[in-house]
């Protein structure tokens, strides 16, 4: 049984996937909600509202908003042309297919954090599942959330040397889950003892149209698990078809040995980059009163965010 969400873990280093927190709430909230200027605050309200419950529901001590500086990496897509390839809105300037309404939410969204005093971090040339990942990979002294709707970052889910564990709020925050990787291993069927990379391992082999990763024909969610599990990794795996490892089936041997090219790079691609130069805005600490409050009220009045900025003020104060 998961942990539920409104369970206070204690001192805590939560990372936020900012842009699929606010992707989430621009879809879930309509667009009348605006600013006196007719400007859509939908998503800005959402998140908002989200960063509110989780300083209240998990009361993390420390909190960053992770950023992505590039949504399409060039070292994946130099390994692997189509990751991503169909959300690509200019392929000249590399930009991402983003509802016209949201892209001017975004720095209302980073203005917000700024004046509350929330850090944010990005690495340039990397996503922030990177940002993310780097961080978690860095932390040696408490514990981690990484709270997103992606599935992609179940892979950083640890044991040691601080518990890592994921927040998955696909389905929002009222029905949002905590796994670690005891619940990684009992979904996907993947070992306990690693669970995080072979998560990553599986998702390589299995594949994810959403991505553009085309997975090895023929080989499913279940299968893939079976052979990380029996196997350790896409390498020892595609090592031993290629060995003609009888431990394997001729006909499994092949469906490998014929996506070799892709599995060489899948691995890069699919795995976070823990060694991406991430740069914070500042203390990741979770400040014990707003930063500046002018700057919150002028924003707050601007865009028309009363009760959600109410909402994080009191989330903030009660942290303390």
């Amino acid at each position: 049984m998961h942990k539920p969400v409104w369970q206070a873990e204690g001192v805590t280093l939560a990372l936020l996937d900012s842009a699929s927190l606010y992707f989430r709430s621009f879809y879930a909230l309509p667009e009348s909600m605006t600013a006196p200027d007719g400007t859509p605050v939908n998503a800005v309200r959402g998140f908002a509202d989200t960063l509110a419950r989780i300083l209240t529901d998990r009361r993390p001590s420390r909190l960053v908003a992770c950023l992505d500086a590039d949504w399409r990496p060039q070292f994946r897509v130099d390994l692997l042309p189509s990751y991503k390839a169909h959300r690509v809105a200019d392929e000249a300037a590399n930009a991402e297919e983003v509802p016209d309404t949201l892209t001017p939410q975004v720095p209302i969204i980073l203005d917000l954090l700024a004046a509350v005093g929330l850090a944010t971090a990005e690495a340039p040339g990397y996503e922030a599942d990177d940002v993310i990942g780097a961080l978690t990979a860095r932390e040696k002294s408490d514990p981690v959330e990484v709270i997103t709707g992606d599935r992609d970052l179940f892979q950083l889910v640890r044991t040691t040397p601080t518990p890592a564990s994921v927040i998955y709020v696909g389905k929002g925050w009222a029905k949002a889950e905590v796994l670690g990787p005891a619940e990684v291993a009992e979904r996907y069927g993947v070992p306990v003892d690693g669970a995080g990379p072979a998560y990553a391992a599986m998702a390589a082999l299995r594949g994810d149209p959403s991505d553009g990763l085309p997975g090895v024909a023929g080989i499913g969610e279940k299968t893939a698990a079976k052979l990380i599990t029996q196997f350790g990794s896409v390498q020892e795996l595609l090592a031993a078809a290629k060995s003609g490892n009888k431990d394997l089936p001729l006909k499994m041997r092949l469906k490998l040995t014929a996506a070799e090219d892709y599995l060489t790079v899948a691995p890069t691609v699919v795995e976070v980059a823990v060694n991406s130069p991430v740069t914070l805005s500042g203390s990741d600490a979770v400040p014990p009163a707003v930063r500046d409050p002018e700057r919150l009220e002028e924003l707050t009045n601007r865009w028309n965010l009363g009760g959600s900025v109410k909402r994080l003020v009191a989330a903030l104060d009660a942290v303390r």
